[in-house]
């Protein structure tokens, strides 16, 4: 059975590696947190509960509107819910 880390704030997040569906390319892909790190971006993780529930419209659309701004600063926004990588293509 896998250990399940609670991390708290301040905790450095271990690396890891998810399937990912990309909206730029509007494919799927892969990411490794280290990889995103070496490409000096800072990392937000952003999670929710799933891609149609009520509460999402409003968090996804907010940090939507902020995408850009972001990206021209130099951070990446990881977005993560309980839903598969084919839930957020659709």
């Amino acid at each position: 059975m896998e250990e399940i880390k609670i991390l708290k704030v301040g905790e450095e997040v271990p690396d890891f590696e998810i399937d990912v569906y990309l909206p730029e390319k509007k494919d799927f892909g892969r990411i490794r947190l280290s990889e995103v790190y070496r490409s000096g971006k800072w990392v937000i993780l952003f999670f929710y509960p799933a891609d149609f529930t009520f509460v999402c419209p409003t968090e996804l659309a907010d940090i939507a509107d902020k995408y850009q701004i972001f990206r021209e600063e130099g951070v990446e926004i990881i977005s993560v819910s309980t839903d598969t990588q084919y839930v957020h293509l659709a």
